[in-house]
């Protein structure tokens, strides 16, 4: 009976990684079809395979693809670095930009831009310093004979607002040497070129690969600190580990796009309500959801008030501030 049960679970789980994964791809060919030109599934198939030189060749390889390869990969980074915080710290409030991480990326890339304009490439690297520095620092202020929620958040919520203001101050005092500020603040993709995609692809499979080869260890250290222990796992070392991944997925994402917020903290949620906390399937259906959310979103910021297109992170910021409200009026915590 029990094994029955077990099969018929792992079937359902499979069923709707499947269906998150059709979203993904149907978010994929909307965002490419959908502008100023519309092309069709079939046009954007015939352009992608026999490259001919058309009009909507020339879009779709120079301006859409780019642009929809680089929201999948952010999506993907954020709601994945979200997921990973919101279990290790055991906070379903944990998220890249609310406890900090998003800002200390942000502000690294900053400094990386100002002082190395040449060497775009690097901001990947310099975000990761940034946010995993950040996330490390607010771990360092939350803890005393353990992780509390409430100092958690409250860290959380201090650091981020003094790394905004070294944020705002650079932008402030260098405002020529820092391109499409406010895009970045709210988090864009109007920019958005291949060199972008080269900046974020090597991180963005590096940390899926990682996650998805230790997601066991992160349903071990579900169970508690003691508890994890006992079975043998290296818990601070395994914690690390995690924090270290996250900041990557996270630094990588904020170099690309800005600032761009609650997507670490609504998609792991909205992935967890149909597939359940099993990190076996939680985090690779994940990958999917938060690529299609970023997709579809930032269609809808193109083409909602067309020809004006508004920044991504609107959007964002429109869906995800009611659901951390809701979040903060639930009892219940995991």
């Amino acid at each position: 009976m029990a094994d029955n049960m077990e099969k018929k679970g792992k079937i359902q789980k499979s069923v709707i990684l499947t269906i998150f994964i059709c979203l993904s791809v149907a978010g994929f060919f909307i965002s490419i079809g959908n502008g100023a030109v519309k092309i069709s599934p079939r046009e954007i198939i015939d352009a992608i395979v026999l490259q001919e030189e058309t009009v909507n060749y020339q879009i779709i390889w120079n301006v859409r693809l780019p642009r929809t390869i680089t929201a999948s990969l952010v999506g993907t980074c954020l709601a994945l670095s979200g997921c990973i915080l919101q279990g290790v710290m055991r906070n379903p409030l944990a998220s890249p930009n609310i406890i900090g991480v998003s800002s200390g990326a942000g502000l690294m890339t900053l400094i990386v831009l100002i002082v190395f304009p040449d060497y775009y490439y690097l901001a990947p690297i310099g975000a990761f310093v940034g946010a995993i520095t950040a996330t490390l620092f607010i771990y360092f202020l939350a803890w005393r004979e353990g992780v509390a929620t409430t100092r958690l958040i409250l860290a959380g919520v201090a650091i981020s607002s003094l790394l905004g203001a070294g944020n705002n101050a650079i932008i402030t005092f260098y405002p020529d040497k820092v391109s499409g500020v406010i895009g970045f603040m709210v988090g864009g993709l109007s920019s958005i070129s291949w060199k972008h995609v080269d900046m974020i692809l090597p991180y963005a499979i590096a940390g899926m690969i990682l996650i998805l080869l230790v997601s066991d260890k992160l349903n071990i250290l579900m169970l508690g600190d003691e508890v994890a222990t006992g079975l043998g796992l290296n818990v601070e070392g395994t914690r690390f580990l995690f924090i270290i991944i996250s900041s990557m997925l996270a630094g990588a994402a904020v170099s690309v796009v800005g600032l761009l917020g609650f997507v670490g903290l609504i998609v792991p949620h909205i992935t967890r309500l149909f597939i359940g906390s099993d990190y076996r399937y939680l985090l690779p259906a994940t990958i999917f959801t938060g690529s299609a959310v970023v997709v579809f979103c930032d269609t809808l910021a193109r083409v909602m008030f067309a020809p004006l297109e508004i920044p991504v992170g609107i959007i964002m910021s429109a869906l995800g501030a009611p659901f951390f409200l809701y979040l903060l009026r639930r009892k219940k915590e995991y």
